[in-house]
């Protein structure tokens, strides 16, 4: 069964507590504190696998979790670091927090490999706090915590053309005729239930891929006929080609159908209805010569700047003229498909009164912020790029950690270190 939508549990690892022994050997009467420290807690990670094209995957497999880092050992022996865990998905999927429905990760137009949930910092073993007045320390830091997150797993296929039109009106046979896709075909109403994605080769070595999307009707921007789940395979498709039954053979009115399938877009999405559009006025072998559907439909889509073509997708007439009419317009249209911006905020997912504290080390002429707040966005967090640092700036700013530095005598040119990352400070304003 094709499987387009999934919710999971997601774990990062745990950080391994530092740990307290001390040095103790015949010869060495006065050894000292030798605690090593903990492992670092796996990342939990997406990444684009191109062998996968659903998430049947995630049908049986709901707990993803990461390693948790080892506990550090005697003789300064650090903990060994938790196993990253890295989830594959097909390319196109967009990951949810499930709560508030906003985006995590697209994983698309590029995006392959992304970290989502940082794991816990290792723990300060008690070799660490060492000085000249505290020579036998006996305690240690514990690991940072893991951080979980249940969140929603949504593909939406990634194709140049989308094939849209009313059940039976031949999109899988079109499809079939002009790619590489074998979907099932029979004459009744929803055959397809789940979109066919094929590729459509060109002598001239250009080509596209097209996805037949199931059969809509009239109230799928609601729901209605599993409206919804179709409706967002043709989301990041350029171009529509819609699939129109001129024959007459079952009675309907192909300007109708158009109507009503636009409408049906425009509801569920204005920029999904704004797409340009190609009419494929299909089943032209069975057509009442005595019909004037195909020229209403010119006319309707003459008025509307549209090209139509009439075709046979059962005898291949007018296929060709079709197919390389919608290889040209792709080449005017722009060639990335669209890529769902990160709307979740994860600020939103750190509580606000988890504590805090800001000092400064007179010893390393830095000053420290720590605590589990700190603790909680790192979590959330990859400080090695670029795009997380800002965030991390801002998340300090908005939480009034930064008046705080201030306040303790933060100048430009001062070290401001969290755990393990140290940052020279510069004041923007």
């Amino acid at each position: 069964m094709f499987a387009d939508q999934a919710k999971i549990f997601i774990k990062s690892g745990k950080g391994g507590d530092g740990h307290v022994s001390f040095r103790r050997e015949k010869y060495v009467p006065a050894g000292g504190p030798d605690g090593g420290n903990g492992g670092r807690g796996g990342d939990i990670i997406f990444e684009v696998d191109t062998g996968l094209n659903t998430l049947s995957d995630f049908r049986h497999v709901r707990k993803f979790c990461a390693e948790d880092g080892q506990e550090g050992g005697a003789r300064r022996r650090s903990g060994k670091d938790g196993k990253d865990l890295i989830i594959r998905v097909p390319e196109g999927t967009i990951v949810k927090d499930f709560e508030t429905g906003k985006v995590i990760t697209d994983m698309s137009g590029g995006n392959m490999r992304e970290v989502v949930l940082k794991g816990g910092r290792g723990g300060a073993g008690n070799m660490n706090f060492a000085t000249p007045t505290m020579q036998a320390p006996l305690y240690a830091k514990p690991g940072g915590p893991s951080v979980e997150r249940f969140v929603t797993l949504e593909l939406k296929c990634i194709a140049d053309v989308g094939l849209l039109g009313y059940p039976s009106v031949g999109k899988s046979t079109l499809l079939s005729a002009v790619t590489n896709a074998r979907p099932k075909i029979a004459d009744y109403h929803f055959t397809t239930l789940t979109p066919n994605l094929g590729v459509v080769d060109l002598p001239e070595g250009g080509g596209f891929v097209m996805a037949d999307i199931p059969g809509l009707i009239e109230g799928a921007a609601e729901g209605i006929g599993l409206g919804h789940d179709f409706l967002k395979h043709v989301e990041r498709t350029r171009l529509l080609v819609h699939l129109v039954d001129i024959s007459g053979y079952e009675g309907r009115d192909p300007v109708e159908d158009i109507e009503a399938i636009n409408a049906e877009l425009k509801k569920y999405n204005e920029d999904l209805a704004a797409l340009p559009q190609i009419i494929a006025a299909n089943k032209i072998d069975i057509m009442d010569p005595e019909s004037d559907n195909l020229e209403r439909v010119k006319a309707w889509a003459r008025a509307r700047d549209i090209q139509v073509f009439p075709i046979s997708a059962a005898t291949h007439e007018g296929v060709n003229e079709l197919i390389y009419a919608v290889w040209a317009r792709l080449k005017e249209l722009p060639q990335t498909p669209k890529v769902f911006e990160k709307t979740f905020d994860w600020l939103d997912a750190v509580p606000e009164d988890l504590p805090y504290s800001v000092d400064y080390d007179e010893k390393t002429k830095e000053y420290k912020v720590e605590g589990p707040l700190i603790e909680k966005m790192l979590g959330y967090t990859n400080l090695l790029s670029e795009r997380g640092f800002i965030y991390f700036q801002k998340f300090m700013k908005d939480r009034g950690i930064m008046d705080a530095l201030k306040a303790k005598g933060l100048q430009e040119g001062d070290t401001v270190r969290l755990y393990g990352h140290a940052f020279e400070y510069y004041d923007e304003e």
